[in-house]
């Protein structure tokens, strides 16, 4: 299999786990449908930052000390739980509310709030171990004996680089006015939904820590 074909493979596999369920997706949709595609591309830019993180780790072994249960896994389990479960709270506060949800701080969109959108997917990113372990199974068949030195840094940069495009390139979609109207007539039911969703995520992270 040719480096290009082996791209392509990996790339595809990445694209599916992308938009599988999971706090990034949730935070990311909420957040471009609720408040735009500008609050959405900032939280992707977090995400992306978190995956350099994540890559980093992946590519050169270190994931397997976040498997099982090390005293490193279950702190960063914990700490994903916590943080989770924050933003699960924050989105059924703002479900509760009348009118168009939106975070403290949130409406007005300026410097400030960039880099808070920015911190949110870049926590909700870094702060999930699961991340690591994902892409340390998925790039082991690509790691094979036989590639030159650079080949995981290609593979990293390929992780940073899509994560980056697609997750912008979703923000920007949802955009689509049937869709974003759609959203603003049931925002508190979609609100609660994903808070309840964060919050379930958040369980099981708890669960795993026993």
């Amino acid at each position: 299999m040719s480096g290009i074909v082996e791209l392509a493979v990996f790339a595809g596999v990445l694209a599916l786990g992308q938009f599988s369920p999971g706090p990034d997706l949730l935070l990311l949709t909420r957040t471009a449908l609720a408040q735009g595609s500008r609050a959405g591309a900032w939280t992707a830019a977090g995400i992306a930052c978190g995956l350099v993180v994540h890559a980093a780790v992946a590519m050169s072994g270190a994931s397997l000390l976040l498997a099982g249960a090390s005293l490193l896994a279950r702190c960063l389990r914990a700490a994903a739980a916590v943080y989770l479960g924050w933003i699960a709270i924050q989105l059924l506060r703002a479900a509760g509310r009348p009118g168009l949800a939106t975070e403290a701080g949130a409406a007005a969109p300026g410097t400030g709030d960039a880099m808070f959108f920015w911190r949110r997917g870049f926590f909700c990113n870094v702060f999930n171990p699961k991340v690591a372990l994902f892409l340390a199974a998925v790039g082991a068949p690509f790691l094979t004996p036989g590639h030159p030195a650079w080949w995981p840094l290609v593979l990293a940069g390929v992780v940073v680089g899509e994560g980056f495009v697609l997750w912008i390139a979703w923000a920007w979609a949802l955009q689509w006015p049937p869709l974003n109207r759609g959203y603003r007539s049931a925002s508190r039911w979609i609100d609660a939904l994903f808070g309840v969703a964060l919050a379930v995520l958040a369980g099981r992270l708890c669960a795993g820590l026993w």
